[in-house]
């Protein structure tokens, strides 16, 4: 009996790890204010790029946020060097999720130009 649980305990913390597994998705930097679709200038009352609403939005309080298949995920750390740069882009993002939240390691450009990886 304390071989199975002991063999539970092991399959159920092997499990909880491979959630915390680094992942790449493709997809976009936005932000929290306009999500998965930019109004294209209608909350800052002029025609603007997605990278420039971006940059307005996240200025005017709202968070980095990445956009995936239509899905919206928050982004915990808000201070990584690449969202600033790559707002409004598509990019490969690379992190560990938990939930919709996604902890950012590396930020690389579809065709692997830039590559902002994480301080040792």
């Amino acid at each position: 009996m304390k071989m199975v649980l002991n063999l539970l305990a092991i399959t159920a913390l092997l499990g909880f790890s491979a959630f915390a597994a680094e992942k790449t998705w493709t997809g976009s930097i936005s932000d929290s204010k306009c999500g998965a679709k930019h109004m294209t200038g209608a909350e800052h009352g002029a025609k603007m790029s997605n990278r420039e609403c971006t940059e307005a939005c996240v200025k005017g309080g709202a968070k980095y946020v990445f956009v995936s298949k239509g899905k919206v995920y928050n982004l915990e750390n808000q201070d990584y060097a690449g969202l600033a740069e790559h707002a409004g882009h598509t990019v490969k993002l690379t992190g560990e999720m938990t939930g919709d939240n996604i902890k950012v390691s590396n930020i690389v450009m579809p065709g692997g130009a830039k590559h902002h990886k994480k301080a040792a």
